[in-house]
């Protein structure tokens, strides 16, 4: 009877504000160093919420919601866990084994979730990948109408028996830069597969622009008609068909099965369905709006490798300046352009939406500050839109942190194009990032050049390095050439433009002709 009493007036004491974080605010996270980091959470409105972190403090008042939001200085970056104190009055919350460090956030769609248990030669590297300063926050795949203040999830360190779930690409890159910069690595995963990055971006932000808006009213639209009724009613009658359908396959001997057939779904209103605009910036993205970080990592774009699409730079760059607008944080973004992909094409001039989608990322470069691109075209496989080379992809990645965020002396790309002059007969093509020079990378003729003249006729070119930034493409077919293309492919099969860290050249093109889709 007195434990009853006693927890009674516990829980009914007016003096006891009922403090709650986030999930990503608890034990095991990742601190950006050196920097003023946010924390939040709620609160009784009007309570007086303190933060203690390794001698330092910060005060705040919650707002009439409960709300509340405060910074504190997280110092340098420090190896040793540390308790993170938040209280109101006698309540005390306690995040245990706090380390400070470098804290990015990685999204996009299938390439991104690839984990490193999906491929065997990684066995190797998971069972030694003893990394207690790595840490990973992995967030469950969520959808919601409206913006979302928390997600599900918690943090892991990086051990034998966490690595196998990481995401593949994020994991090398964390890796590189742990070994690099010597400082705990904070990851933060949230990503689908199979989503465009129309999804990953907030409908404010997708109405602002001509191009993008039409794709927020068509969502709309669809979710207005959308009766849950009736919807109820045809999972009802397909779930009928696919038992029948099912059992029949079951039925049939393992080795005459063909593919099973596939499981239907409740369809679920336009706003909650994942893909449509703005859904998973609601559930995936929002939440951990604020967070402090260094920078955000992005693999995506097979989703919208598709004519007809709006273009990826101008989706691409819109993601990103709502991202750092929501965050009031101009962060580094760095992505990965589209791997080589289905069979080598042979003829000059074969049309390619895939490497008009990469072209259009290499273009994001130029006049969206603080990204940086990793160039793949060298890793991709012929019938796998997922490849399992996942190590160049997480290091090239980490390259350009090393390079443009962190000021390491190291090349941070593979040749980008930068220039292009003609003079008699001859265009000559002039890169950035060659490090100490261009090269083929196997030792033989340049290939995968093409070049036009006036008709808009591509020509398979001969190129050859004449200066340590620069090469020069002919055709005797063109004499007055007007036009030059690289890798111009869903796979180049054949292009081996390199630098001297053996780095891959970007596709590229010098025109900007109707019909290069």
């Amino acid at each position: 009877m007195k434990r009853f009493i006693l927890v009674l007036f516990v829980f009914s004491s007016p003096l006891l504000a009922e403090l709650s974080l986030p999930h990503f605010f608890s034990n095991g996270m990742v601190l950006q160093r050196d920097r003023e980091v946010a924390i939040w959470g709620m609160a009784d409105p009007g309570a007086n919420v303190t933060i203690n972190f390794k001698g330092r403090q910060a005060n705040v008042w919650s707002d009439a919601d409960g709300a509340w939001k405060a910074k504190i200085d997280s110092g340098p970056a420090d190896t040793r866990g540390a308790d993170l104190l938040i209280s109101n009055g006698p309540e005390v919350t306690t995040l245990q084994n706090v380390l400070v460090g470098e804290v990015w956030l990685a999204s996009g769609q299938s390439n991104m979730v690839f984990t490193m248990n999906r491929v065997p030669a990684y066995e190797s590297v998971t069972a030694h990948a003893n990394f207690p300063e790595i840490r990973m926050f992995n967030a469950p795949l969520v959808t919601a109408v409206e913006p979302q203040s928390d997600i599900e999830g918690h943090w892991s360190a990086c051990s034998p028996d966490t690595a196998p779930g990481y995401s593949a690409v994020a994991f090398f890159f964390a890796r590189m830069l742990h070994r690099e910069l010597d400082v705990p690595i904070g990851i933060i995963k949230t990503a689908w597969g199979g989503k465009p990055v129309e999804t990953f971006t907030s409908r404010e932000a997708l109405r602002s622009l001509p191009e993008t808006r039409p794709l927020v009213d068509a969502a709309v639209k669809a979710d207005q008609s959308y009766d849950p009724q009736k919807a109820r009613q045809r999972f009802d009658a397909q779930m009928v068909k696919w038992e029948a359908d099912d059992a029949a396959w079951r039925a049939q001997p393992v080795d005459q099965r063909d593919r099973r057939p596939r499981k239907p779904v409740l369809a679920k209103r336009a706003l909650d369905t994942e893909g449509q605009p703005g859904v998973l910036f609601n559930a995936m993205i929002h939440p951990f709006a604020g967070y402090t970080m260094q920078g955000a990592i992005w693999y995506q774009g097979e989703a919208n490798a598709k004519r007809g699409r709006v273009p990826y730079d101008v989706t691409l760059s819109l993601m990103i300046r709502d991202w750092r607008a929501r965050w009031n944080d101009p962060f580094y973004f760095n992505f990965v352009q589209l791997a080589n992909y289905r069979q080598p094409s042979t003829k000059a001039g074969t049309p390619s939406s895939w490497a008009l989608l990469q072209d259009r990322q290499r273009l994001i470069l130029n006049f969206t500050p603080k990204t940086g691109m990793a160039t793949i075209n060298d890793t991709g496989e012929v019938d796998d839109i997922h490849p399992k080379n996942k190590h160049d992809v997480g290091e090239r990645l980490a390259r350009w942190a090393l390079s443009d965020t962190y000021g390491l002396p190291i090349v941070r790309s593979g040749p980008l194009f930068a220039k292009a002059t003609y003079d008699k007969g001859a265009a000559t093509i002039e890169f950035q990032y060659v490090g100490k020079g261009l090269k083929a990378r196997d030792g033989k003729a340049l290939q995968r050049f093409e070049i036009a003249g006036a008709d808009k006729v591509w020509r398979w070119a001969n190129a050859k390095v004449v200066s340590p930034n620069s090469i020069q493409v002919v055709s005797a077919a063109v004499s007055s050439p007007v036009a030059v293309r690289y890798a111009w492919a869903d796979n180049p099969e054949g292009a081996n433009l390199v630098n001297s860290e053996d780095l891959p050249a970007s596709v590229f093109r010098t025109d900007d002709w109707d019909d290069a889709e």
